[in-house]
This record gives structure tokens, sequence and C-alpha cells, in this order.
């Protein structure tokens, strides 16, 4: 039997975090490891517990989600742990500052259960869980932001048919959408999404598309 995926919800908000940990933990192939109410909690539940997925509010008490998440999964962190940020606000701020901090995904919290359920086990597997329109919706609206620093370190030897896939993922493509574009199949085009990811040492989508932008592969 396959082990169920470890989950940690963190939310201030104690009904918001019941009915979540309730609505996973009713799963079979999920289970709820440990509850919290803030930042500094869930980094410090993670640390111990070691969990597959936290799923993280963002605006909390102590630590906000933000910082959780850089310390549970950003640039540096030698163990990373999945992220999947929940927010009040689509598309706000916050949401943006927390995928730049390490979150594989977000979710509205007003979002039905089918899709928390969808996003965890997404997020787990190393997906992003955000749909390419979302994607281009959300790195499009703070590209300014994300443009190259002065003195960025040379780019890894991606292939030009690698770079053309990225700026196809960048512009928010799905893989059956770059398929179609470059007329190769579906199972050509994700050997090249995992190769992109390893060769720039990336987690998923969301990274790369941040990636892309950053290097001024987009407009």
């Amino acid at each position: 039997m396959t082990a169920s995926l470890r989950v940690v919800v963190c939310d201030d908000q104690p009904l918001i975090r019941t009915g979540f940990a309730t609505i996973i933990g009713a799963q079979p192939d999920l289970e709820v490891v440990g509850e919290c109410g803030d930042g500094r909690a869930a980094v410090e539940l993670a640390g111990r517990l070691r969990p597959d997925v936290v799923v993280m509010d963002v605006r909390m008490p102590v630590l906000d989600g933000i910082e959780a998440t850089r310390l549970l999964a950003g640039a540096g962190v030698t163990h990373p742990v999945k992220v999947l940020v929940v927010t009040t606000f689509n598309l706000d701020e916050y949401v943006y500052e927390a995928l730049r901090a390490g979150a594989s995904g977000f979710l509205l919290k007003d979002a039905p259960p089918a899709q928390l359920l969808h996003g965890i086990r997404t997020v787990a597997t190393g997906a992003a869980l955000l749909a390419p329109e979302v994607t281009r919706q959300l790195v499009g609206r703070y590209a300014a932001r994300i443009r190259p620093a002065e003195h960025t370190p040379p780019d890894a030897p991606l292939t030009p048919r690698e770079l053309e896939v990225l700026r196809l993922i960048a512009d928010g493509r799905s893989n059956s959408e770059i398929a179609a574009t470059l007329v190769i199949s579906h199972e050509t085009v994700k050997t090249y999404v995992s190769r992109i990811l390893t060769k720039l040492d990336l987690r998923d989508r969301v990274q790369a598309v941040v990636y892309a932008y950053r290097r001024g592969l987009v407009n």
C-alpha cells in the first residue's frame, strides 16, 4: 500500500484550520500530521515532522506565511518542503511574494474542497499548482519586479529548443499547447520540461517562469 502524503496545516483562524484538517484527514491517501496558527510554529513543526506538504496561510502573527515559506522552501534550504499557500485575495502581492519565496502554488481560501485536495496532491508530486493562465497573470503583473539584476551568473547551457520551450512555459502555455506550437509530442514536451528544471536547478514551472522573466527571456 502506498504511504499517505503527510500534511501540516497552518492558519491562524481556528475554524479554517480545523475545516482544512477535517477535509484533508478524510482522504485515504492524505494524513494531517500537525496543525498550527503561526508561521514560526509551522517551521518548527515541519522541521520535526518532515511533512510532504505544508498548507500555509499568508497573514499570520509571530511569523507571516511568506517568511515561513522562505525558511521552508527558499533558496539555500538544504531539505526544502513543498508549500501550498492559501490566501483570501486572488493574485495579490502577498501571493507573488510567497511564490518567489519558494512556494509551489496557491489556492484561494474559498476554493471548493476538491481543489484543495487536488492542490495538495499536485504540489506533492513536484508540479506547480498554478494553471498556465494564472501563471501568466501572476508573473505578468509583477514582471517589472523580477527583471535581471546587474550581475547575474551565466545561464546554464540550455539548447535552442530548450530555450524555446522555456519561453513558452513563461508565456503560460500548457504542455499540450507547447506540443501543438512546436509540432512535437506531449511526451517530448514533458522530457524537455524535466531537462530544463534539472539543468537550471528549479523545483517546478512557477520557478521556471520567474527565472525566464528575471533573465529577460520574455517580455
